[in-house]
């Protein structure tokens, strides 16, 4: 039976370890530990790596570095102020990346049960420990559910509007390569969780997901494939972007309402 990212009790299998990392990576995740460490001290619970870098697939230079971190308290400007000057340098020091990201968020809101399907489901099977205790360890299992697909990304709708003023103050090359790879990842992924109850299973992978979506919407199978291109080799054209806030993306939003509701409201969108 094919495996698909799941146990054989159908539950979703944690994704990426440190042991995947490639040596080429060795030295950023090592130093990216120890500054997660300082910056934060005893404000710090936990920190995660996701994405390519965990998962053994990052390429040298045209990867980003991914990073979740957990703080004791709910972070405020200060947190988020350090976040940057800590991704600003890693994304410096190490040509090895394209770009850092970092999600910050108190543990209790990673906790919530609001987030169980959301911000919980992508910290216990999405991201790999790398400082502190493993907040997976308070959470359930996960199968892929409508509920899941509902709550991880049944958001797009909500999230065009702003999608389309960003893309409207953007005016340089650099704006709209980083908005391409950023809006052709997202879409690519809720294309996925789209059909990923249909089909049983998970994955991260991009040229995957696009297939796994094509068969069950071939219609717009093309349109994917060149999505989840454009996520691995962005490129700083503004018709990519144009395309999916004019066409793409308002066609999933309706699809993904009809077929897995809205994700609940949260009483904290920050």
């Amino acid at each position: 039976m094919e495996h698909r990212g799941l146990d054989a009790y159908g539950y979703f299998e944690r994704e990426g370890s440190l042991g995947r990392v490639r040596p080429e990576f060795a030295g950023l995740v090592a130093t990216t530990r120890a500054r997660v460490a300082e910056a934060y001290g005893r404000r710090l619970h936990s920190a995660y790596l996701y994405g390519s870098v965990p998962r053994g697939t990052a390429r040298p230079g045209r990867s980003d570095l991914d990073l979740l971190i957990a703080l004791h308290r709910e972070p405020g400007d200060e947190d988020r102020d350090t976040a940057e000057v800590l991704a600003r340098g890693l994304d410096q020091d190490f040509p090895q990346i394209d770009g850092v990201g970092v999600l910050l968020y108190g543990k209790e809101r990673l906790l919530s049960e609001q987030e169980r399907y959301d911000l919980g489901w992508f910290l216990a099977c999405l991201c790999t420990p790398l400082l502190g205790d493993d907040l997976a360890e308070h959470l359930p299992r996960y199968r892929p559910d409508s509920l899941l697909a509902r709550e991880a990304n049944g958001d797009l709708a909500a999230l065009l509007p702003r999608w389309r003023a960003r893309f409207e103050a953007a005016s340089e090359p650099a704006e709209f390569r980083r908005m391409n790879r950023f809006f052709s990842r997202h879409l690519v992924r809720t294309a996925f969780t789209l059909v990923m109850p249909r089909w049983g299973g998970w994955t991260s992978d991009l040229a995957e997901s696009a297939e796994v979506f094509g068969g069950y919407y071939p219609e717009r199978a093309a349109q994917l494939r060149r999505a989840a291109a454009v996520a691995l080799d962005p490129v700083d054209d503004p018709a990519v972007a144009r395309s999916y806030l004019d066409d793409l993306g308002p066609w999933l939003a309706d699809e993904y309402t009809a077929r897995h509701g809205t994700k609940t409201p949260r009483a904290d969108p920050g």
